[in-house]
């Protein structure tokens, strides 16, 4: 089965640095680890593959966490460039 990714990056551009932060914030080398390495923190049996008997509940949990920790870097990064202006 192929994986879908229904997320639109409104400015394409910017790509590789949203893969540098999914990493940067899953701890790995390269963003499509990010979410085995999630999954492995939280105890989710996620694998290279075919997950069919992964339920909807963890694949939430291993996304929510990757976005959750992306905007939480975001605003961190954000907030500390706007302190740097002042």
């Amino acid at each position: 089965m192929t994986e879908r990714n229904n997320n639109k990056i409104l400015v394409p551009e910017a790509r590789q640095g949203l893969d540098h932060l999914k990493a940067q914030v899953a701890h790995t080398n390269s963003p499509d680890e990010a979410k085995y390495e999630i999954a492995e923190e939280q105890g989710i049996p996620l694998q290279h593959g075919d997950n069919g008997d992964l339920k909807a509940k963890d694949a939430g949990k291993i996304g929510g966490e990757i976005g959750g920790n992306m905007v939480r870097e975001m605003i961190k990064m954000a907030e500390e460039q706007y302190n740097r202006k002042q």
